[in-house]
């Protein structure tokens, strides 16, 4: 016997198909009709369960159903007498292969920690389906850029010997008998190291923050892109960005337009968006805001509410570029026009989604690295690798990394980042 997918129909109308999927939703519209919601990841397809037509026999089968059995169908693909370019399955047989009995998230509406606690059945809810192949579009679309613009994957580890930046919001495992490892929060030290061999890299895999933060936009596990590139500066750094995020825009927009009409998303929005950024360094963006009534110092960062109002009104994001050196890494390289500030920038998504790349041109001066990891009271001994990287054959280096989920909640309009993840993991839920 030959399956066919769900998205596939079109080209076998009026032919008798076989599929194979679950059972969304139902309804019964007289007791010679049904109607059933049909899905198989690829798509959904609504079935039309006719009594005449199936037989009692087979028709009995239809009005046992649950929501969320696996079955196997056979039936003849209609096209929809109004809706253009929709398609009807007309039912002609049925075989459960998976009953669902009492399924546990039913019509009615449920509270998050419920959803939370059956989030391996939560998954399954239109809204998820279509965030999650958003995501999988999100994912490819940056690797796809970044394979095309000369990037090279570069596989960082995931348990390291020491911190990018201090070990206070790091997950510390036992590691033998060499004491402890750490869980990644980023690779790009590993990468600075992969651009002098293979000029531009990235990573893209899972990091970990053990900050102590419930907001909507934290996780402990999250996924990021981290690139590297030599002989890239600041200004270039950040038109790679701008092409790579744009390029994200339009993909999304190409690929996932039923996806965005289930979230509800307006896709002219982000349209828009694939325009132009603006860019403000972080002395006008602190004077907008004060501007704006909000009570802020010329040393402070940026939380939610300053970065919504940064772009309000804004159809495109934002570059905030030059920081005081005070707030960012160490490993970032001051402006030399200015040592007092840091050649780095936060992007910032409109529509009050935030921060998501953050970036700078890395300090390639041995002498200058070396005397602020002493400042910062860091091991030398920790970073000698990461040092050796200045002493042989340094060039100009940028990077940036950027974090998938809030990415995927700026395409998808989803406030919270706990929706655009399969299985999050937040301070206070690690099941299931």
């Amino acid at each position: 016997m030959q399956f066919i997918n769900v998205k596939d129909v079109a080209a076998h109308c009026n032919k008798q198909i076989n599929l194979r999927g679950w059972v969304r939703n139902y309804r019964k519209a007289s007791s010679q009709l049904r109607f059933v919601i049909f899905r198989d990841g690829t798509g959904e397809i609504q079935m039309v369960a006719d009594k005449k037509r199936m037989g009692e026999d087979r028709f009995d089968k239809v009005k046992l159903l649950n929501i969320e059995a696996s079955l196997w169908v056979m039936g003849i693909p209609r096209a929809h007498q109004i809706r253009k370019n929709e398609y009807e399955l007309e039912l002609l047989d049925l075989q459960v292969i998976g009953e669902a009995v009492d399924y546990p998230i039913a019509k009615k509406e449920h509270g998050p920690d419920f959803l939370l606690s059956h989030r391996h059945l939560w998954l399954r809810s239109r809204r998820q389906y279509a965030a999650l192949k958003i995501r999988h579009t999100v994912y490819y679309a940056i690797c796809d850029y970044l394979n095309r613009n000369g990037f090279y994957r570069f596989d960082s580890p995931i348990l390291t010997p020491n911190a990018s930046e201090g070990t206070t919001t790091l997950f510390q495992v036992p590691y033998f008998d060499q004491g402890y490892a750490y869980l990644s929060q980023s690779g790009q030290l590993y990468l600075e190291a992969g651009i002098m061999s293979l000029g531009r890299v990235y990573d893209f895999g899972p990091v970990f923050r053990a900050e102590k933060s419930k907001t909507r936009k934290h996780l402990t596990e999250f996924w990021m892109m981290d690139a590297e590139a030599a002989f890239v500066e600041h200004d270039e750094n950040m038109q790679i960005q701008e092409e790579l995020i744009r390029y994200v825009i339009r993909t999304v927009i190409k690929n996932n337009g039923r996806e965005l009409e289930i979230l509800e998303r307006d896709i002219e929005t982000l349209q828009k968006s694939d325009a132009p950024f603006q860019r403000l360094t972080y002395h006008e963006a602190i004077n907008l805001l004060r501007a704006k009534g909000i009570a802020i110092s010329y040393t402070d960062d940026f939380g939610a509410n300053e970065e919504e109002i940064i772009t309000a009104g804004s159809a495109v994001p934002f570059f905030v570029e030059r920081w005081p050196k005070e707030i960012k890494s160490f490993y970032m390289k001051r402006d030399p026009l200015n040592p007092k500030l840091a050649l780095g920038a936060d992007l910032i998504a409109p529509e009050g989604f935030g921060e998501i790349i953050g970036g700078s041109q890395r300090e390639d001066d041995y002498d200058l690295l070396l005397e602020r990891i002493t400042s910062e009271g860091y091991s030398i001994e920790d970073y000698q690798w990461f040092l050796d990287l200045r002493k042989y054959g340094s060039v100009p280096h940028s990077g940036f990394g950027i974090g998938l989920e809030r990415l995927v909640q700026w395409m998808t309009g989803i406030r919270h980042i706990r929706e655009v993840i399969p299985f999050p993991r937040m301070i206070n839920r690690i099941y299931p």
